[in-house]
This record gives structure tokens, C-alpha cells and sequence, in this order.
């Protein structure tokens, strides 16, 4: 039986590399990202390697959209067995810089957009006793650095909210939650910093070999293909490098 995945921010970086590599190992994908023009360009090159996918474009900070997203991932097959809330934004800031517009963008982002995934998604799983969702922390999750402060704050609830819907789960259910904090990651992340000081310093710190979004998507097909009774409860990855 073929299992669907929803993957938000599926136009780029992580989602775009997490679906083509469920696609791979046989899931069916619902993309969903506001670019549309990337979406179709996904589906086609996921369908050229023979796997299956459709595509919603999908602004996670409207509950409207994510409730459709998930009525669509469910025409195709009849269940919702992976959500990857993966939609996320970092345009970091010294706080004295109040860029109150970014940070209130991040929170919309960043926290309400996985809430609306989750309000979306939970009930379906609830019904069908199984499911799997995935939250996309940072290692900002983890530890807070100059001009991360908003950010980070995002992060770090990214990961309490999951951690409290883990503990919330029936334990009679076959539903897995998992939080997935990458560390540097070659994506577009950082092409929404408009803060120059944050600029100047990630040109001048010190150079590693970040991450490919592949190495976030195959960890997080890692932790969806484990037997039923296993749950990854957090992957936290980072480059070898990084502090």
C-alpha cells in the first residue's frame, strides 16, 4: 500500500531533497511551497525518476491552506503517513535593530506553521491510529548566538511543542513525532538576512564544509522507515566543523 508524505517548503533546500528521496523509497509526495513555478518542476522530475507526486502551493502562516493541503494528500491514497513541517525562515538580527517585521514573520513561520500542520495533520492520524510527524528544529534550537535571539526562540518552540504532542500521544497509536535540528546547511536559509552586521560576520567567521540538504533528508528518511515501535525522538546533525 503506498503511504503519502507531505512535505512543506518543498520548493528548495530541505523539502525540496527530502521528497524527491521519499519519492524514491516509494512514498507518494504532496509538495506544498508559495512558488509554484518550483513545484511543477519538482513533480516532473520526481515523476521522470518513476515516483509519484502532486503539489499544493501552500502558505503555511494561513490555516486555511494547510487544512486543503492535507484533504489533498488524502485523495490520493486514503491516509496521511509522513507530515515534514519543514517551512521555515532565519533572517537573523541584533535585536537593537528591532526588525520587528522579520521577527514577526519568523513567529507566523517558524512556530504557527507547524501548529497549523499539526491542527491539520493530527486528527487524520488520530482516526487512522498511525502517522509520523517530523518538526524541523536548528541546532538555534539548542543554543542561542548574537543576532539568533528571535530565531532561536522560534527553534527552541518548534522543539517544545513537539516534544509536548510526543508525550501526548496515545500510546495505543502507531504515531512517531520527531524533531529534526540541522546545524549549517547549504539552502537558501540565509538569503533572507537583511541585517549587514550578521552578513559581514558569517563572511569574515570561520569557513567549514556545511551540510548538503540531502544529508537532513536522508536522516529524515532514516527516522521514518524504522519498525512502528521505534520512535527517533530528535536527530540532531551538524557539520563535523561546526561548534
Amino acid at each position: 500500500m503506498t503511504k503519502t508524505a507531505i512535505i512543506t517548503g518543498a520548493s528548495s533546500g530541505i523539502g525540496q531533497a527530502t521528497a524527491k528521496e521519499l519519492a524514491a523509497r516509494g512514498y507518494h509526495v504532496m509538495l506544498a511551497a508559495r512558488r509554484e513555478e518550483r513545484l511543477v518542476e519538482l513533480k516532473k522530475e520526481i515523476e521522470t525518476a518513476g515516483g509519484s507526486a502532486e503539489y499544493k502551493v501552500t502558505d503555511v502562516t494561513s490555516r486555511e491552506d494547510m487544512n486543503s493541503l492535507v484533504e489533498a494528500g488524502l485523495k490520493k491514497t486514503g491516509t496521511i503517513d509522513v507530515l515534514v513541517n519543514n517551512a521555515g525562515l532565519m533572517p537573523l538580527s541584533m535585536m537593537n535593530k528591532l526588525k520587528v517585521d522579520e521577527w514577526d514573520r519568523m513567529v507566523d513561520v517558524n512556530i504557527k506553521g507547524v501548529l497549523y500542520g499539526i491542527a491539520a495533520a493530527l486528527p487524520v492520524m488520530e482516526r487512522q491510529k498511525h502517522g509520523h510527524i517530523l518538526n524541523v528544529s536548528s541546532v538555534a534550537g539548542h543554543g542561542v548566538t548574537k543576532g539568533s535571539a528571535v530565531y532561536s526562540g522560534t527553534k527552541f518552540a518548534v522543539r517544545a511543542i513537539s516534544e509536548g504532542l510526543r508525550q501526548e500521544i496515545n500510546p495505543s497509536h502507531e504515531i512517531r513525532v520527531t524533531i529534526v535540528s540541522p546545524g549549517a546547511v547549504e539552502t537558501e536559509l540565509a538569503s533572507t538576512i537583511t541585517d549587514e552586521d550578521i552578513l559581514t560576520a558569517f563572511s569574515e567567521g570561520p569557513q567549514m564544509k556545511m551540510l548538503k540538504a540531502q544529508d537532513i533528508a536522508n536522516a529524515i528518511a532514516y527516522a521514518v522507515e524504522q519498525p512502528t515501535h521505534v520512535d527517533v525522538n530528535e536527530i540532531l546533525i551538524r557539520p563535523r566543523q561546526q561548534p
